[in-house]
Protein backbone atom coordinates (compact mmCIF):
# COMPACT_ATOMS: atom_id res chain seq x y z
CA UNK A 1 0.00 0.00 0.00
CA UNK A 2 2.96 2.30 0.39
CA UNK A 3 3.98 1.79 -2.93
CA UNK A 4 0.66 2.61 -4.27
CA UNK A 5 -0.19 5.31 -2.34
CA UNK A 6 3.59 7.17 -3.28
CA UNK A 7 2.26 6.34 -6.86
CA UNK A 8 -0.79 8.04 -5.97
CA UNK A 9 0.65 11.17 -4.78
CA UNK A 10 3.11 11.16 -7.37
CA UNK A 11 0.42 11.16 -10.14
CA UNK A 12 -1.28 13.95 -8.20
CA UNK A 13 1.43 16.13 -8.46
CA UNK A 14 1.47 16.02 -11.99
CA UNK A 15 -2.33 16.48 -12.27
CA UNK A 16 -1.88 19.86 -10.54
CA UNK A 17 1.85 20.68 -11.59
CA UNK A 18 2.39 24.01 -12.46
CA UNK A 19 1.19 27.45 -10.80
CA UNK A 20 -2.23 28.30 -9.53
CA UNK A 21 -4.17 29.38 -12.40
CA UNK A 22 -4.25 32.71 -12.65
CA UNK A 23 -7.85 34.36 -11.64
CA UNK A 24 -8.54 35.22 -15.27
CA UNK A 25 -8.53 31.51 -16.30
CA UNK A 26 -11.83 29.51 -16.57
CA UNK A 27 -10.57 26.70 -13.68
CA UNK A 28 -12.88 24.96 -11.24
CA UNK A 29 -11.20 22.73 -8.76
CA UNK A 30 -12.02 19.55 -6.94
CA UNK A 31 -10.23 18.81 -3.31
CA UNK A 32 -10.06 15.44 -2.76
CA UNK A 33 -8.30 15.09 0.77
CA UNK A 34 -8.81 11.17 1.44
CA UNK A 35 -7.26 7.83 3.63
CA UNK A 36 -4.55 6.38 1.72
CA UNK A 37 -3.16 5.25 4.51
CA UNK A 38 -5.06 3.86 7.44
CA UNK A 39 -8.82 2.76 7.29
CA UNK A 40 -10.35 2.87 3.50
CA UNK A 41 -7.38 1.71 1.69
CA UNK A 42 -9.76 -0.81 0.03
CA UNK A 43 -11.45 1.67 -1.83
CA UNK A 44 -9.18 5.02 -1.93
CA UNK A 45 -6.89 4.20 -4.80
CA UNK A 46 -9.46 3.23 -7.29
CA UNK A 47 -12.12 5.61 -6.32
CA UNK A 48 -9.63 8.77 -6.39
CA UNK A 49 -8.01 7.29 -10.03
CA UNK A 50 -12.31 7.23 -11.39
CA UNK A 51 -12.52 10.61 -10.31
CA UNK A 52 -9.80 12.23 -11.54
CA UNK A 53 -9.55 10.10 -14.92
CA UNK A 54 -13.20 11.26 -15.68
CA UNK A 55 -12.45 15.18 -14.93
CA UNK A 56 -9.16 14.49 -16.88
CA UNK A 57 -11.72 13.13 -19.75
CA UNK A 58 -13.96 15.99 -19.84
CA UNK A 59 -10.99 18.30 -20.08
CA UNK A 60 -9.34 16.54 -22.90
CA UNK A 61 -12.78 17.05 -24.68
CA UNK A 62 -12.73 20.62 -24.03
CA UNK A 63 -13.69 21.29 -20.72
CA UNK A 64 -16.93 22.59 -19.93
CA UNK A 65 -17.82 25.47 -22.11
CA UNK A 66 -14.29 26.30 -21.78
CA UNK A 67 -14.13 25.96 -17.38
CA UNK A 68 -11.02 23.69 -17.09
CA UNK A 69 -11.56 21.30 -13.98
CA UNK A 70 -8.09 20.76 -11.53
CA UNK A 71 -7.67 18.64 -8.41
CA UNK A 72 -5.53 18.45 -5.60
CA UNK A 73 -4.92 15.35 -3.57
CA UNK A 74 -3.28 14.76 -0.29
CA UNK A 75 -3.36 11.86 2.50
CA UNK A 76 -5.45 12.98 5.57
CA UNK A 77 -4.99 9.31 7.11
CA UNK A 78 -8.52 9.22 8.18
CA UNK A 79 -7.82 11.13 11.15
CA UNK A 80 -10.32 14.73 11.21
CA UNK A 81 -7.65 16.74 12.25
CA UNK A 82 -5.77 16.65 9.22
CA UNK A 83 -8.49 16.32 7.21
CA UNK A 84 -9.94 19.92 8.95
CA UNK A 85 -5.89 21.28 7.95
CA UNK A 86 -6.20 19.51 4.40
CA UNK A 87 -9.73 21.19 3.54
CA UNK A 88 -8.86 24.67 4.82
CA UNK A 89 -5.21 24.23 2.90
CA UNK A 90 -7.05 23.44 -0.21
CA UNK A 91 -9.86 26.50 -0.15
CA UNK A 92 -7.07 28.48 0.12
CA UNK A 93 -5.48 27.04 -3.22
CA UNK A 94 -9.17 27.80 -4.51
CA UNK A 95 -10.97 23.88 -4.45
CA UNK A 96 -14.66 24.77 -4.39
CA UNK A 97 -15.72 21.06 -4.44
CA UNK A 98 -15.14 18.86 -2.23
CA UNK A 99 -14.78 14.48 -2.04
CA UNK A 100 -12.90 13.82 1.67
CA UNK A 101 -13.62 9.93 1.78
CA UNK A 102 -14.05 9.27 4.76
CA UNK A 103 -16.79 9.11 7.02
CA UNK A 104 -15.57 10.43 10.57
CA UNK A 105 -13.39 13.30 8.44
CA UNK A 106 -16.52 14.55 6.41
CA UNK A 107 -18.48 14.88 9.81
CA UNK A 108 -15.36 16.90 11.07
CA UNK A 109 -15.40 19.48 8.11
CA UNK A 110 -19.25 19.53 7.61
CA UNK A 111 -19.68 22.69 10.14
CA UNK A 112 -16.97 25.19 8.27
CA UNK A 113 -17.93 23.49 4.62
CA UNK A 114 -21.45 24.65 5.70
CA UNK A 115 -20.69 27.94 7.10
CA UNK A 116 -18.35 28.20 3.60
CA UNK A 117 -21.46 27.25 1.16
CA UNK A 118 -18.98 24.57 -0.42
CA UNK A 119 -19.95 22.02 -2.32
CA UNK A 120 -19.23 18.38 -0.24
CA UNK A 121 -20.27 15.04 -2.17
CA UNK A 122 -20.71 12.47 0.14
CA UNK A 123 -21.98 9.17 -2.18
CA UNK A 124 -22.08 5.81 -0.04
CA UNK A 125 -20.55 7.55 2.80
CA UNK A 126 -20.17 10.26 5.32
CA UNK A 127 -23.85 11.03 6.69
CA UNK A 128 -27.12 9.47 5.43
CA UNK A 129 -28.86 12.68 6.43
CA UNK A 130 -27.49 15.41 4.02
CA UNK A 131 -30.06 13.82 1.93
CA UNK A 132 -32.28 16.75 3.19
CA UNK A 133 -31.30 19.75 0.86
CA UNK A 134 -33.17 22.35 3.14
CA UNK A 135 -31.13 21.78 6.10
CA UNK A 136 -27.60 20.58 4.13
CA UNK A 137 -27.59 23.03 1.44
CA UNK A 138 -24.46 22.00 0.02
CA UNK A 139 -24.48 18.58 0.36
CA UNK A 140 -24.79 15.75 -1.82
CA UNK A 141 -25.18 11.96 -1.33
CA UNK A 142 -25.53 11.31 -4.88
CA UNK A 143 -26.52 8.28 -4.57
CA UNK A 144 -28.50 5.37 -2.13
CA UNK A 145 -27.48 6.26 1.56
CA UNK A 146 -26.88 3.40 3.67
CA UNK A 147 -30.98 3.32 5.13
CA UNK A 148 -31.91 3.28 1.31
CA UNK A 149 -29.65 0.11 0.98
CA UNK A 150 -31.32 -1.80 3.47
CA UNK A 151 -34.39 -1.01 2.21
CA UNK A 152 -33.88 -2.40 -1.07
CA UNK A 153 -32.27 -5.37 0.11
CA UNK A 154 -35.26 -6.17 1.81
CA UNK A 155 -37.16 -5.18 -0.67
CA UNK A 156 -35.00 -7.93 -3.18
CA UNK A 157 -35.53 -11.12 -0.32
CA UNK A 158 -39.40 -10.09 -0.73
CA UNK A 159 -39.60 -10.26 -4.13
CA UNK A 160 -37.80 -13.24 -4.09
CA UNK A 161 -40.05 -14.67 -1.56
CA UNK A 162 -43.00 -14.13 -3.85
CA UNK A 163 -43.89 -11.45 -2.05
CA UNK A 164 -44.34 -12.81 1.60
CA UNK A 165 -41.69 -12.48 4.29
CA UNK A 166 -44.14 -14.24 7.09
CA UNK A 167 -41.77 -16.50 9.07
CA UNK A 168 -39.18 -16.22 7.48
CA UNK A 169 -35.57 -14.89 9.21
CA UNK A 170 -33.28 -12.55 7.89
CA UNK A 171 -29.61 -12.33 10.03
CA UNK A 172 -27.98 -9.16 9.86
CA UNK A 173 -24.24 -9.96 10.40
CA UNK A 174 -22.67 -6.27 10.75
CA UNK A 175 -19.34 -4.63 11.96
CA UNK A 176 -20.22 -3.68 16.00
CA UNK A 177 -19.54 0.35 15.08
CA UNK A 178 -22.11 2.81 14.19
CA UNK A 179 -21.59 2.37 10.01
CA UNK A 180 -22.50 -1.64 11.46
CA UNK A 181 -25.39 -0.06 13.15
CA UNK A 182 -26.72 2.55 11.16
CA UNK A 183 -29.32 0.13 8.93
CA UNK A 184 -31.23 -1.18 11.97
CA UNK A 185 -33.64 1.08 12.30
CA UNK A 186 -34.33 0.17 8.57
CA UNK A 187 -34.43 -3.48 9.18
CA UNK A 188 -36.29 -3.40 12.21
CA UNK A 189 -39.61 -1.21 11.37
CA UNK A 190 -39.38 -3.67 8.07
CA UNK A 191 -39.48 -6.58 9.96
CA UNK A 192 -42.69 -5.26 12.31
CA UNK A 193 -43.91 -4.77 8.72
CA UNK A 194 -43.30 -7.71 7.16
CA UNK A 195 -43.27 -10.06 9.77
CA UNK A 196 -40.09 -11.70 9.44
CA UNK A 197 -37.55 -12.72 12.17
CA UNK A 198 -34.63 -10.29 12.03
CA UNK A 199 -31.35 -11.28 14.10
CA UNK A 200 -28.83 -9.52 14.78
CA UNK A 201 -24.89 -10.49 14.74
CA UNK A 202 -22.21 -7.83 15.26
CA UNK A 203 -18.72 -9.23 15.05
CA UNK A 204 -16.30 -6.53 16.69
CA UNK A 205 -13.95 -4.41 14.50
CA UNK A 206 -11.82 -4.55 11.91
CA UNK A 207 -13.58 -7.76 11.39
CA UNK A 208 -10.53 -9.93 11.34
CA UNK A 209 -11.78 -12.75 13.78
CA UNK A 210 -15.47 -13.69 12.96
CA UNK A 211 -15.90 -17.54 13.90
CA UNK A 212 -17.78 -16.66 17.29
CA UNK A 213 -20.46 -14.57 15.48
CA UNK A 214 -21.09 -17.07 12.56
CA UNK A 215 -21.46 -20.19 15.00
CA UNK A 216 -24.23 -18.20 16.18
CA UNK A 217 -25.88 -17.10 12.76
CA UNK A 218 -25.43 -21.11 11.64
CA UNK A 219 -27.76 -21.88 14.82
CA UNK A 220 -30.26 -19.26 13.80
CA UNK A 221 -30.83 -20.78 10.22
CA UNK A 222 -31.85 -17.39 8.49
CA UNK A 223 -33.12 -17.80 5.19
CA UNK A 224 -31.36 -14.72 3.81
CA UNK A 225 -28.06 -12.99 4.98
CA UNK A 226 -26.87 -9.73 4.86
CA UNK A 227 -23.59 -8.76 5.24
CA UNK A 228 -22.69 -5.19 7.15
CA UNK A 229 -19.13 -4.30 6.77
CA UNK A 230 -16.24 -3.12 4.95
CA UNK A 231 -12.59 -3.68 4.31
CA UNK A 232 -10.88 -6.11 5.25
CA UNK A 233 -14.06 -7.55 7.29
CA UNK A 234 -15.69 -8.26 4.44
CA UNK A 235 -13.84 -11.59 2.83
CA UNK A 236 -13.84 -12.80 6.39
CA UNK A 237 -17.42 -12.65 6.85
CA UNK A 238 -17.88 -14.31 2.95
CA UNK A 239 -15.49 -17.02 4.27
CA UNK A 240 -16.88 -17.86 7.30
CA UNK A 241 -20.47 -17.74 5.69
CA UNK A 242 -19.19 -20.78 3.41
CA UNK A 243 -17.32 -22.71 6.08
CA UNK A 244 -21.21 -22.50 7.99
CA UNK A 245 -22.86 -23.94 5.17
CA UNK A 246 -24.65 -20.45 3.98
CA UNK A 247 -25.80 -20.62 0.00
CA UNK A 248 -24.14 -17.56 -1.06
CA UNK A 249 -26.86 -17.17 -3.64
CA UNK A 250 -28.84 -16.17 -0.34
CA UNK A 251 -26.56 -13.80 0.76
CA UNK A 252 -26.36 -10.17 0.29
CA UNK A 253 -23.62 -7.32 1.18
CA UNK A 254 -23.98 -3.88 1.67
CA UNK A 255 -22.11 -1.83 -1.47
CA UNK A 256 -19.00 -2.26 -0.35
CA UNK A 257 -17.91 -5.36 -1.42
CA UNK A 258 -15.71 -5.71 -4.97
CA UNK A 259 -13.30 -7.58 -7.85
CA UNK A 260 -10.81 -7.65 -4.77
CA UNK A 261 -12.52 -9.39 -2.22
CA UNK A 262 -13.37 -11.89 -4.54
CA UNK A 263 -9.83 -13.11 -5.12
CA UNK A 264 -9.20 -13.01 -1.31
CA UNK A 265 -12.36 -15.31 -0.71
CA UNK A 266 -11.31 -17.10 -4.27
CA UNK A 267 -13.04 -15.97 -7.39
CA UNK A 268 -14.55 -19.78 -7.70
CA UNK A 269 -15.68 -20.41 -3.98
CA UNK A 270 -17.66 -16.71 -3.99
CA UNK A 271 -19.77 -17.55 -6.83
CA UNK A 272 -23.50 -16.59 -6.44
CA UNK A 273 -22.43 -13.59 -3.87
CA UNK A 274 -24.87 -10.80 -3.93
CA UNK A 275 -24.30 -7.44 -3.36
CA UNK A 276 -26.24 -3.59 -4.00
CA UNK A 277 -24.76 -1.64 -6.21
CA UNK A 278 -25.31 1.60 -7.52
CA UNK A 279 -22.66 2.30 -10.57
CA UNK A 280 -21.99 -0.79 -13.61
CA UNK A 281 -18.47 -2.29 -13.42
CA UNK A 282 -16.74 -3.42 -16.07
CA UNK A 283 -15.67 -1.27 -19.57
CA UNK A 284 -18.82 -1.88 -21.65
CA UNK A 285 -20.09 1.63 -20.86
CA UNK A 286 -19.45 4.41 -23.06
CA UNK A 287 -17.85 6.56 -20.73
CA UNK A 288 -15.25 3.86 -19.42
CA UNK A 289 -14.35 2.78 -23.14
CA UNK A 290 -14.06 6.68 -23.66
CA UNK A 291 -11.73 6.87 -20.56
CA UNK A 292 -9.70 4.03 -21.81
CA UNK A 293 -9.39 5.63 -25.15
CA UNK A 294 -8.67 9.19 -24.74
CA UNK A 295 -7.56 8.72 -21.40
CA UNK A 296 -4.78 6.10 -21.79
CA UNK A 297 -4.59 4.74 -24.79
CA UNK A 298 -4.35 8.67 -26.76
CA UNK A 299 -2.85 10.93 -24.17
CA UNK A 300 -1.31 8.90 -22.05
CA UNK A 301 -2.13 11.01 -19.20
CA UNK A 302 -4.48 8.00 -16.94
CA UNK A 303 -3.98 8.45 -12.85
CA UNK A 304 -3.12 5.03 -12.22
CA UNK A 305 -2.81 1.57 -12.68
CA UNK A 306 -5.12 0.93 -16.44
CA UNK A 307 -6.18 -2.52 -14.75
CA UNK A 308 -8.12 -0.98 -12.36
CA UNK A 309 -10.15 1.39 -14.83
CA UNK A 310 -13.89 0.06 -14.72
CA UNK A 311 -13.35 -1.94 -11.30
CA UNK A 312 -16.36 -1.18 -9.13
CA UNK A 313 -14.87 1.61 -6.98
CA UNK A 314 -13.42 3.13 -9.60
CA UNK A 315 -16.62 3.25 -11.27
CA UNK A 316 -17.98 4.66 -7.97
CA UNK A 317 -15.23 7.38 -8.12
CA UNK A 318 -16.48 8.82 -11.38
CA UNK A 319 -20.19 8.58 -9.37
CA UNK A 320 -18.89 10.79 -7.50
CA UNK A 321 -17.94 13.65 -9.26
CA UNK A 322 -19.93 13.19 -12.59
CA UNK A 323 -23.48 14.69 -11.54
CA UNK A 324 -21.21 17.98 -10.17
CA UNK A 325 -19.76 17.94 -13.21
CA UNK A 326 -23.21 18.19 -15.07
CA UNK A 327 -24.56 20.50 -12.09
CA UNK A 328 -21.09 22.72 -13.84
CA UNK A 329 -22.22 22.70 -17.62
CA UNK A 330 -25.99 23.63 -16.72
CA UNK A 331 -25.19 26.19 -14.58
CA UNK A 332 -22.88 27.64 -16.91
CA UNK A 333 -25.65 27.40 -19.57
CA UNK A 334 -28.74 28.36 -17.27
CA UNK A 335 -26.97 30.93 -14.88
CA UNK A 336 -24.39 32.44 -16.89
CA UNK A 337 -20.53 33.21 -16.31
CA UNK A 338 -18.67 33.44 -14.05
CA UNK A 339 -19.64 30.35 -12.83
CA UNK A 340 -19.92 29.84 -9.27
CA UNK A 341 -20.51 27.11 -6.37
CA UNK A 342 -24.09 28.67 -5.59
CA UNK A 343 -24.98 28.41 -9.16
CA UNK A 344 -23.34 25.43 -8.94
CA UNK A 345 -25.45 23.93 -6.49
CA UNK A 346 -28.71 25.28 -7.59
CA UNK A 347 -28.07 23.38 -11.28
CA UNK A 348 -27.20 20.63 -9.35
CA UNK A 349 -30.65 20.53 -7.80
CA UNK A 350 -32.26 20.56 -11.32
CA UNK A 351 -30.68 17.23 -12.10
CA UNK A 352 -33.37 14.62 -13.53
CA UNK A 353 -32.92 11.00 -14.03
CA UNK A 354 -28.63 11.88 -14.51
CA UNK A 355 -27.02 8.24 -15.48
CA UNK A 356 -24.05 9.63 -17.08
CA UNK A 357 -25.06 7.12 -19.95
CA UNK A 358 -25.80 4.26 -18.35
CA UNK A 359 -22.85 4.36 -16.18
CA UNK A 360 -25.01 4.83 -12.63
CA UNK A 361 -28.34 4.31 -10.83
CA UNK A 362 -30.62 7.30 -12.37
CA UNK A 363 -30.20 10.50 -9.99
CA UNK A 364 -33.19 13.29 -9.85
CA UNK A 365 -32.01 15.97 -7.41
CA UNK A 366 -34.12 18.78 -5.61
CA UNK A 367 -33.76 21.65 -3.00
CA UNK A 368 -35.38 19.06 -0.91
CA UNK A 369 -33.54 15.75 -1.84
CA UNK A 370 -29.88 15.41 -1.83
CA UNK A 371 -29.74 12.14 -2.30
CA UNK A 372 -31.09 11.83 -5.42
CA UNK A 373 -34.27 9.13 -5.36
CA UNK A 374 -31.92 6.43 -3.36
CA UNK A 375 -32.14 3.53 -6.53
CA UNK A 376 -29.69 0.81 -7.00
CA UNK A 377 -29.88 -2.57 -8.23
CA UNK A 378 -28.90 -6.23 -7.31
CA UNK A 379 -25.80 -7.95 -8.61
CA UNK A 380 -24.29 -11.53 -8.24
CA UNK A 381 -20.50 -12.81 -8.51
CA UNK A 382 -20.55 -15.24 -11.23
CA UNK A 383 -16.92 -16.55 -10.69
CA UNK A 384 -15.24 -13.77 -13.04
CA UNK A 385 -17.63 -10.80 -12.84
CA UNK A 386 -20.72 -9.11 -11.31
CA UNK A 387 -23.77 -9.75 -13.15
CA UNK A 388 -27.70 -7.94 -12.31
CA UNK A 389 -30.19 -9.72 -10.63
CA UNK A 390 -32.78 -6.74 -11.22
CA UNK A 391 -33.15 -3.51 -12.92
CA UNK A 392 -32.39 0.00 -10.81
CA UNK A 393 -34.87 0.48 -8.06
CA UNK A 394 -35.67 2.17 -4.99
CA UNK A 395 -37.92 1.00 -1.89
CA UNK A 396 -39.64 2.01 1.63
CA UNK A 397 -38.97 5.77 0.40
CA UNK A 398 -41.26 7.08 3.50
CA UNK A 399 -39.10 5.07 5.96
CA UNK A 400 -35.49 6.45 4.76
CA UNK A 401 -37.12 9.99 4.60
CA UNK A 402 -38.70 9.46 8.16
CA UNK A 403 -35.25 8.74 9.73
CA UNK A 404 -33.10 11.33 7.42
CA UNK A 405 -35.54 14.08 8.93
CA UNK A 406 -35.59 12.85 12.39
CA UNK A 407 -31.30 12.53 12.30
CA UNK A 408 -31.31 16.19 10.20
CA UNK A 409 -33.82 18.02 12.78
CA UNK A 410 -31.23 16.46 15.53
CA UNK A 411 -28.25 18.20 13.78
CA UNK A 412 -30.34 21.43 13.76
CA UNK A 413 -30.92 20.75 17.47
CA UNK A 414 -27.56 20.14 18.99
CA UNK A 415 -24.28 20.70 15.80
CA UNK A 416 -24.22 16.97 15.88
Amino acid sequence: MKRAFIVVLALALVGTAGSPAPAQDKVIKFGFPADFTKVYTFITEEWIQGSVDYLQYVNLKGGVGGYKLEWLITDHGNEPQRGIEAYERFKREGATIFDLVSTPVSRAVLPRALKDNMIVVMPFHGRSDVADGSVFTHFFSLGANYWSQAAAITKYTLDQEGGNLKGKKLALVHIDSPFGKEPIPVFEELSKRLGFELGLFPYPSPGNEQSATWTQVRRFRPDWTILWGAGVGQPVSIREAIRNGMNLERVISVIWVAEKDMQVVGAQQARGLLRFEAAIPGRDTAIVRGILSEVYQKAGKGHGKIENVGTTYYVIGINAVAPVVEGIRIAREKFGEPVTTEKIRQAMETLRDFDEGGLIAPITLTPKDHEGGGFGRISQWDGTKWVPKSGWFNAYREIVWDLVKKSAEEFQRSGK
